[in-house]
């Protein structure tokens, strides 16, 4: 770009849009002044080569020291070690052949960790850790469904909601012409804690389930307890009586026994604007589809689809096996592996117009809760989940078999329980449903040597237990259960913990460790749950270990041992092409 063009912003490079702020070491949007302004800088206030009173620049030439002082008034820049070179004014460019290198750097930089992402592009939006897009995102508060915080080092699930409520422009010929917005398309996205794999749960809208009371946020702050409603579809936990996407999330552990820590929600937008921005996605059918309902018209082969075309692709479900909402869900499952393969591909790595234009829709795309409606965050949340590769993301569906209550004509289907709580079961243990190679061997060797040694005599365990988390009175149940069944006579019930947690855990001194490896025996403790650190004075002042029953907890004498393989169940992943027939 030349001198003269510098000034105007349809002239200039995105990719020179962003600047390191020295500060924070941060890359951030420097957005071109909305008045007409100089096509020639002016240099830095005593900067070398440079004329502070008449803002023109010298030819380049051999930089000399200034044989005067600067004046009283004048703040000098900041010094610099002797050969560091020389930093650029603020709004100037290095010379063409560096700024080449350093273009291609802040590109990089700036796309890090948000392409991952838009894997879940149709039903929750990616987002680009750039602080000035923040403000595209919408919040909702839904209390205590969700979490405050994000935490980095620890596994998490994201729900993602795709809603049929019809907002915008372009949308009345889809959904329900009065719909408040049912979660009409459902993810359960759990990444592993160690960042190897991740596991996409569909959750069919047809679904028949309890929806438990829900405590939501009025506008007003105060709270309103929308009542729970037995044997409903899945999709009425969402806009039916006022409920939020908190209901959602609440509904969810109900069924899985998986509590989301965040939520993300879009509506039919999202599929149009962010395909658009890419330039399309690449999907294949087995068959001519011809589908009146969806308006879908594709010949037998490989096409690519964006803007309305790729929304009636991923709603189409008369054309594709059996015409249920199931083969639908596993279309759309399809439709999310060829985005994530679109989003990681050179064309789209390498275009940074194409990468500005996908930031703008995926963030106006997306509502959120408060626990991650910080940009910060949601960088935060992207660069995790950019550490996964794609082979090892898998697409499964909850088990489910038709609701023998539909009679002959089938509309609805139930959680298969011979089946489902394997998969729930892997989920929640972090085990994944394809072969990796784990990161952190070391440190599950390091935990499964806490389980080696002596075990102590029941009687000799002094134990005081915790509820942290597990379903009222689980600490009572436990210590008559352990008293009564077991011979843990040296133990007490000390109420709720100062905090809740996901997963039980059994803290204890080093001297102690024989009797928290007998407890752990009793009650089916898996090695992770064995925490080394310090014991605490119980009511005889003599040292006890300590109990904290986690959300995970089942219940007296129900073991907790984490499956080491996930079951065989029809799946798909993010690195495979495949055809919707």
């Amino acid at each position: 770009m030349d001198a003269q063009g510098r000034g105007r912003a349809d002239n200039i490079d995105p990719a020179d849009q962003w600047v390191r702020n020295p500060d924070t070491g941060e890359y951030e949007l420097r957005l071109p002044p909305s008045a007409p302004q100089s096509g020639v800088p002016k240099p830095r206030r005593g900067a070398p080569g440079g004329n502070a009173e008449e803002g023109t620049r010298t030819q380049p030439g051999p930089r000399r020291r200034a044989p005067e002082q600067p004046a009283p008034d004048t703040v000098p820049g900041p010094r610099r070690r002797r050969g560091a070179p020389e930093q650029p004014a603020p709004g100037r460019r290095r010379g063409r052949t560096k700024q080449k290198k350093g273009k291609a750097k802040k590109i990089l930089l700036w796309t890090s960790g948000s392409l991952a992402f838009i894997l879940v592009a149709i039903v929750g939006a990616g987002y680009f850790y750039l602080k000035h897009l923040e403000g595209n995102v919408t919040t909702e508060d839904v209390g205590d469904a969700a979490k405050d915080s994000f935490s980095k080092d620890e596994a998490f699930n994201i729900l993602i909601i795709g809603t049929d409520k019809r907002t915008g422009k372009g949308n009345e010929g889809y959904g329900d012409k009065g719909s408040v917005g049912h979660a009409d398309t459902n993810i359960l996205l759990h990444v592993a804690e160690d960042r190897t794999n991740a596991t996409a749960l569909s959750i069919p809208r047809d679904l028949i389930v309890d929806v438990p009371d829900c405590p939501t946020i009025q506008d007003d702050g105060s709270t309103k307890v929308v009542s729970g409603t037995p044997n409903v579809r899945f999709n009425t936990s969402l806009g039916q009586d006022g409920r939020d996407p908190g209901c959602t999330m609440r509904t969810v552990k109900e069924i899985t026994g998986i509590a989301p820590d965040h939520f993300m929600m879009v509506d039919f937008n999202a599929v149009k604007t962010l395909t658009t921005a890419v330039g399309g996605v690449e999907v294949c059918v087995g068959k001519d589809v011809d589908d009146k309902d969806s308006h879908l018209k594709l010949s037998k082969g490989t096409h690519n689809v964006e803007g309305e075309q790729a929304l009636a692709f991923v709603r189409t479900r008369h054309s594709f096996g059996n015409q249920g909402d199931l083969d639908r869900i596993k279309v759309q499952q399809q439709f999310l592996g060829s985005l994530a393969r679109k989003m990681t591909s050179s064309d789209t790595l390498t275009n940074p117009v194409k990468l500005m234009d996908l930031a703008e829709a995926a963030t106006k795309a997306l509502t959120v809760d408060k626990g991650i409606g910080k940009g910060t965050t949601l960088k935060d949340v992207a660069l995790e989940l950019k550490k996964v590769p794609p082979k090892n993301i898998s697409f499964v569906t909850v088990p489910v078999k038709d609701n023998p209550a539909d009679g002959v004509v089938k509309k609805t289907v139930i959680v298969d329980q011979n089946l489902a709580p394997g998969v729930f079961n892997a989920i929640n243990n972090d085990v994944s449903f394809t072969e990796v190679a784990k990161k952190k061997k070391a440190k599950k060797d390091a935990e499964s040597a806490r389980l080696k040694g002596p075990r102590s005599a029941a009687a000799d365990i002094r134990v005081d237990i915790y509820n942290g988390g597990a379903a009222g009175g689980s600490a009572q149940e436990t210590l008559s259960w352990l008293q009564v069944n077991e011979g843990v006579l040296k133990s007490s019930q000390l109420g709720n913990a100062k905090g809740n947690v996901d997963k039980t855990t059994l803290e204890y001194a080093p001297d102690q460790a024989d009797q928290a490896r007998k407890l752990a025996d009793i009650m089916g403790l898996p090695a992770s749950a064995l925490k080394p650190g310090q014991s605490e004075k119980n009511a005889q002042g003599l040292p006890a270990i300590i109990l904290t029953l986690g959300k995970d907890f089942k219940g007296a004498g129900v073991p907790l041992t984490a499956p080491t393989k996930a079951p065989e169940v029809n799946k798909a992943t993010a690195d495979k092409v495949e055809c919707a027939t």
